[in-house]
């Protein structure tokens, strides 16, 4: 944990604004558009985690403790994911081949604990709504060569960040070569 790092924050003409390029991802490539999902969030990823807190301030301004709660959950029902996959091998290979199934998973689970527990609609605009939001970000914005170099030190391993340490908990550790 004392090598990673935070990238610094993309400037908002970088993330949204003027010289920011997007483009509607081909769907039939499914691996091409991992990849540019992938290298978007590790890129952008402190613009993330700040408009998700952003996001969170708001609804938990309104909300405090449905908000609590529905992090807490689904902060278990991640780490209970994570567990669980590094404890059995059809787990582990089933968030190494679906990683978007995996995610739908915590989700999901998440979800249907909260309407148990009555904190659903905090869920899904505090929770859910920030997560397809970055989702939607990282799979329309185009890479810039800065981006593309930025990653090629992340997937080799000389820059550890947050957000790498979470896609490897998914299931979905960059390999040198992509």
């Amino acid at each position: 944990m004392a090598d990673v790092q935070p990238p610094p924050l993309r400037t908002m003409d970088d993330f949204l604004l003027g010289s920011a390029r997007f483009s509607i991802p081909d769907v039939r490539n499914l691996e091409r558009l991992n990849n540019r999902i992938i290298n978007n969030l590790l890129y952008y990823q402190s613009n993330y985690f700040v408009s998700v807190i952003i996001f969170l301030v708001i609804v938990g301004y309104f909300r405090p403790m449905q908000l609590f709660l529905g992090a807490t959950v689904v902060t278990l029902v991640f780490l209970g994911f994570v567990w669980a996959a590094e404890n059995q091998a059809s787990i582990r290979r089933f968030r190494r081949t679906h990683p978007s199934l995996s995610l739908t998973a915590i989700l999901g689970a998440s979800y249907l604990l909260l309407s148990v527990l009555g904190g659903v609609a905090v869920f899904l605009f505090g929770i859910a709504c920030p997560i397809l939001f970055v989702l939607i970000h990282a799979s329309v914005r185009l890479r810039s060569l800065k981006n593309k170099l930025e990653n090629k030190l992340e997937s080799i391993g000389l820059k550890r960040t947050p957000m790498g340490l979470l896609l490897e908990a998914l299931g979905q550790e960059q390999e040198a070569g992509s």
